[in-house]
């Protein structure tokens, strides 16, 4: 899809995507972020799944699910989900009852991180046709960026509750331990981790894929694997780091499954490696309807419970953690988003950016805006 008269013409015929969902927008002063209280802003968080809509001047969000990385994985790219991306940028704020004459920028996390690794240019002028259907200037932030909303975001709700250095956020495309200075993150999340071990292991490709059970020799192989995919995480953190994990892979299925299999465990809302070395070398000779009968689950509801402990134990390996607290908390990037007053000089100055996304990369959100050529903004 090329040049805005077509945009706009997807933009009408796709209507309707999305729900209202609770709101959770939290406001922060932290480096290199200042509150603009004055000012009206809409943020789109964009992530593998979907995008969610909020706004600085009102506490309603709204979301539209949409599957970014089945056709970035099987090498379409994104162009087949740009009609639904329009149609969600335009009407998310009308469904969230959001000011229509907002500033506008929506930022890409994992899917679109993958989406500029396979091919920038090709991204930029998609990006370009989002933005002439939409006025919205979408931006692929980096990855440490994205760690920076989400420790703060977190901090904000957790309160006294965040006792540790950084938390552990399992997406769908990747993942992130992020702290206050330092973050490490990879496109290692719960379908990105499961899909890379389906390929390795000589599964099928998702969904079909069936990890378990596996042999001694595959487990092994399979925590050889997180170990070298994760070698990068102490490094990153600059040591050892203690983590709070804070997404639903952990809470609803990890630590009621560790809880469940080894019912003597002492306290039930942390989790120990060594109970959950422990609960993986049960799950893994297992079907997957014997796991879910173990763990009192349906069997669709465990396809990716084994690949995430593994993830989760090589994490705690990584980071030299015996033990990972874990509080769930529905967090997202808006509030970073909202309060970043460089994505909205990038959103201004669109043309400039995908000139330089095009040639940089997800790197390109790291320049100066104000370096950009003179001229009217977007």
């Amino acid at each position: 899809m090329r040049g805005g008269g077509q945009g706009v013409l997807l933009a009408s015929r796709f209507r309707g995507w999305g729900c209202g969902l609770p709101a959770l927008v939290v406001f922060w002063l932290f480096s290199g972020f200042t509150a603009a209280a004055a000012d009206c802003r809409i943020a789109f968080d964009m992530g593998s799944s979907g995008i969610r809509a909020g706004a600085s001047n009102s506490d309603r969000t709204a979301r539209a699910d949409i599957d970014f990385l089945a056709p970035l994985w099987a090498g379409r790219g994104l162009d087949e989900t740009l009609p639904a991306t329009v149609a969600a940028l335009n009407d998310l704020p009308r469904q969230a009852g959001l000011a229509a004459d907002c500033a506008r920028m929506g930022g890409g996390f994992s899917a679109w991180r993958l989406a500029a690794a396979q091919d920038p240019q090709r991204l930029a002028a998609q990006l370009a046709d989002i933005h002439a259907a939409t006025g919205v200037g979408v931006l692929v932030i980096p990855q440490v960026r994205e760690g920076s909303y989400g420790y703060r975001g977190a901090r904000q709700l957790l309160g006294a509750r965040l006792a540790t250095t950084h938390i552990l956020d399992i997406g769908g495309g990747s993942l992130q331990v992020a702290g206050e200075q330092s973050t490490f993150g990879e496109p290692l999340g719960q379908k990105a981790w499961h899909r890379r071990l389906c390929i390795a292991l000589g599964r099928a490709e998702p969904p079909a894929c069936q990890l378990q059970p596996l042999t001694a020799p595959e487990l092994a192989a399979a925590r050889a694997l997180a170990g070298a995919a994760l070698q990068g995480v102490g490094p990153a953190l600059g040591g050892p780091a203690t983590m709070t994990a804070i997404s639903r892979p952990v809470s609803r299925g990890v630590l009621p499954a560790v809880n469940r299999l080894i019912p003597e465990r002492g306290d039930r809302h942390r989790l120990q490696a060594a109970d959950l070395s422990q609960a993986i070398a049960l799950l893994a000779p297992r079907s997957a309807d014997q796991t879910a009968q173990a763990v009192g689950s349906k069997p669709a509801y465990v396809n990716f419970l084994l690949s995430d402990m593994l993830l989760v134990e090589g994490l705690l390996a990584a980071t030299a953690s015996d033990e990972l607290a874990v509080a769930e908390i529905d967090l997202t990037n808006l509030p970073g988003q909202l309060q970043d007053d460089k994505a909205y000089r990038w959103a201004a100055r669109h043309a400039c950016y995908r000139e330089r996304l095009a040639r940089e990369g997800v790197a390109a959100f790291d320049g100066d805006p104000a370096q950009c050529p003179d001229g009217p903004a977007d």
